[in-house]
């Protein structure tokens, strides 16, 4: 329940921080003149920041590595699923995980058609503006390498090589969020946006795991 509640309360500050954007200090400081909420915390950071692509070309191979750990998962369930015949009998881990990729992928599609912020830069090859809030790119790493950190045990046996890729999850979230805030290509509210309803998102899964391995414990203490 406790992890309910902490995801509760992320999840109630990115909805404050979501509306501070859409109301709270809105000015035209973004490329085309696209109006920006926050847009004096914004604008100092970016300006302080400036824009380093070679920090955005290592945070898309971190994203293509995340795609590829969830489609790890999904190749466990798809096996699993040819071999015992039935969903129902997939381990329920897989299946929350593949629940939280299905949001996930909801989000993206949702903010993509309800703009929030735009970019602070048109990127090379566009000849726009894109949406920028939430960072879809921090969402998709936070969530697909925070919930392989989770579902690690229930699959690697030795403590060392399970310890070691959790840290590895670990190190490709803090560079990821940290690289592309220093790109440039996101204003400061975007990674902050795209952090916290990562955590919401990761708390209610760490919730949902703990309650599916408290269930598969019941019997064999009954």
């Amino acid at each position: 329940m406790k992890k309910f509640l902490a995801g509760g309360v992320s999840l109630c500050l990115f909805l404050v921080l979501l509306i501070l954007v859409r109301t709270a200090d809105v000015a035209a400081i973004g490329p085309e003149e696209t109006k920006i909420g926050l847009s004096s915390l914004n604008h100092k950071v970016s300006e302080a920041i400036g824009v380093h692509m070679l920090w955005y070309r290592i945070t898309e191979i971190t994203g293509i590595l995340a795609i590829g750990v969830a489609g790890v998962f999904a190749l466990m369930g798809a096996v699993q699923l040819i071999r015992r015949r039935s969903l129902l009998k997939v381990d329920r881990e897989i299946l929350a995980a593949g629940g939280l990729y299905a949001v996930v992928l909801g989000l993206y599609a949702l903010f993509e058609k309800v703009i929030v912020n735009y970019r602070p830069v048109i990127m090379e090859g566009d000849a726009h503006v894109e949406a920028s809030f939430p960072s879809s790119h921090t969402m998709l790493i936070c969530c697909v390498m925070g919930s392989a950190a989770m579902l690690l045990p229930n699959y690697i046996a030795s403590d060392g090589l399970r310890r070691l890729l959790q840290a590895v999850c670990a190190a490709m979230i803090a560079v990821t969020v940290i690289g592309r805030l220093v790109s440039g290509v996101h204003w400061l509210t975007d990674i902050l946006a795209g952090v916290l309803i990562s955590l919401a998102l990761l708390l209610f899964f760490a919730g949902i795991l703990e309650k599916l391995r408290k269930a598969e414990k019941a019997p064999a203490n009954a």
